[in-house]
């Protein structure tokens, strides 16, 4: 195999294979506009759900905080390009705000300024050798369509796909890898259905209706690419979908079938769709769905039915699939309707899912270092859709914020990129890049400024918002520079962190 050395590594009591990342790998950070950017009411910027939601209801947010300013990245391009050189990294996944470039959600007045500072901010990368990984997509669209409707109205996917060509028109001569959306099972369900991001909408039929959405308006996106720019731009176009792994809790088969459903609800809710041959919901959603609409006295499922000729436009329309992933869950039916729900659950998908208590900790109570479901992800996702072109998009870990020693971080990344490596050398899992999320700490949605996930800290009380540099920024630059992970790397002026002594962790 290409890049592959074998070597022996002394680590703490142990022994492990070390293998080194391909050549063609490529390293890269990742942003959201709304996290970082700032500038909420800058030079003609719409507002978007998140501002509405922050200012109208500040209360939602656990420390009442909002992203007026967040990072200030909008006014800080030259700085923030400089530091990316410096970590080495190959590509900078960020995303653009709709509201940005069509204050209005609509066509009807493209603003300059959005223009501008997307322009500049690509120009500053390339000129950098750094390319740019753009999505359409994460989490905040226009305000003005959310009074339309959201997500829950149909005629988003046409507005959806009318953004999506201002994009190409404009950035696509120097963008080369779009993504649609960002997360569209945490847009849905969170959104529509489960009053936890914005917004906060609680309707039953909300997180499929939404689904149904987000297909057909990424669908538009992508075939209007291949039609219009792709001969003329050479890019190409997909999708970034969260997978956690589902452990069963037991080896019973009520456990065994949960934590499939909870696979299929997570994933494969927008991945079956796209990525296989028949396309469509998978089957297990489409009959869950359904029976419970009939126990609920309902005509007809709360899963819309997609048309033929919607699941021939849906069907092989990505180019590559971004993945994020995180933890791990552990799932068993539900038995008991008045079961205290675990921290991933879904309506209709008769499975609880919770995390291992005895787990390593995150600042974020879903977030349990479980490295081993990293690699579980990628070989279910290789089986089933056919090994796609895999690039990881987020993954990432959270503390409070007071660390730069940051060895908890430093360790989740040496141990989830080695199980990565491992589904590519050991599984043959098409991954060809990773994202560590995120560049810097920034507005975390719910929690606020309450979670931090960066390699870079910075200082919120500080109007200029300075970034330094965590020790975790020093270890990911060291890996992109040796193309390996060296567990015995501490950089200058930082402690040496402790690490596992189990062989079968590393």
């Amino acid at each position: 195999m290409i890049g592959l050395t074998v070597l022996v590594l002394l680590i703490p009591s142990t022994y492990c294979k070390e293998y080194v990342f391909p050549d063609n790998f490529k390293f890269g950070v990742a942003t959201a506009a709304y996290q970082v950017e700032g500038a909420w009411n800058t030079s003609g910027k719409g507002e978007n759900i998140w501002d509405y939601m922050t200012h109208t209801n500040p209360s939602s947010i656990l420390d009442r905080s909002n992203g007026d300013i967040a990072c200030d990245t909008y006014n800080k391009i030259k700085a923030d390009v400089q530091l990316l050189k410096n970590l080495g990294v190959d590509f900078y996944r960020f995303s653009i705000s709709w509201s940005r470039i069509l204050p209005s959600g609509k066509t009807d007045y493209i603003n300059p300024d959005g223009i501008r500072y997307y322009n500049e901010l690509i120009d500053e990368l390339l000129a950098n050798d750094i390319k740019p990984l753009v999505t359409m997509h994460h989490f905040d669209q226009p305000q003005p369509l959310e009074q339309e409707g959201g997500f829950l109205n149909l005629k988003l996917a046409d507005y959806f796909e009318d953004y999506a060509d201002v994009l190409y028109k404009n950035f696509g001569d120097r963008v080369k890898d779009w993504t649609t959306f960002n997360e569209p099972t945490l847009v849905c369900f969170l959104g529509y259905s489960g009053e936890f991001l914005a917004p906060m909408i609680t309707r039953k039929d909300g997180g499929y209706l939404c689904g149904r959405t987000l297909l057909i308006g990424h669908a538009k996106a992508y075939h209007l690419y291949n039609k219009r720019y792709k001969n003329d731009q050479g890019g190409r176009v997909g999708i970034v979908h969260d997978i956690f792994w589902f452990e069963p809790r037991t080896n019973k088969i009520g456990d065994i079938k949960a934590a499939e459903a909870a696979k299929e609800f997570n994933f494969g809710w927008f991945a079956k769709p796209i990525f296989t041959q028949e396309g469509d919901y998978p089957q297990i959603m489409k009959e869950s769905i359904a029976r419970s609409s009939k126990l609920e006295g309902l005509s007809k499922s709360r899963l819309p039915q997609l048309t033929q000729e919607e699941i021939e436009l849906i069907k092989g329309s990505a180019d590559f699939l971004g993945v994020n992933h995180y933890t791990t869950f552990y799932c068993s039916p539900i038995e008991d309707d008045t079961i205290e729900r675990g921290l991933f659950y879904l309506p209709d998908m008769d499975a609880n899912c919770i995390v291992d208590d005895k787990a390593e900790s995150s600042a974020t109570p879903w977030l349990k270092v479980i490295p081993s479901g990293f690699r579980k992800s990628l070989n279910w996702i290789k089986e089933q859709y056919n090994n796609p072109e895999v690039i990881i998009l987020e993954n990432g870990f959270s503390d409070a914020g007071n660390l730069l020693n940051d060895c908890p971080r430093v360790n989740y990344y040496n141990r989830y990129l080695t199980e990565m490596l491992k589904a590519i050398y050991e599984d043959d899992c098409n991954v060809s890049g990773y994202a560590a999320w995120s560049f810097m700490d920034n507005f975390e949605w719910r929690s606020g400024y309450t979670q931090k996930f960066g390699l870079y800290s910075v200082d919120f009380n500080d109007p200029s918002r300075p970034r330094t540099p965590k020790m975790s920024a020093f270890v990911f630059k060291n890996i992109i520079r040796e193309r390996k992970i060296n567990w015995s790397y501490t950089p200058d002026g930082f402690t040496k962190c402790e690490w596992p002594k189990s062989k079968d962790e590393l």
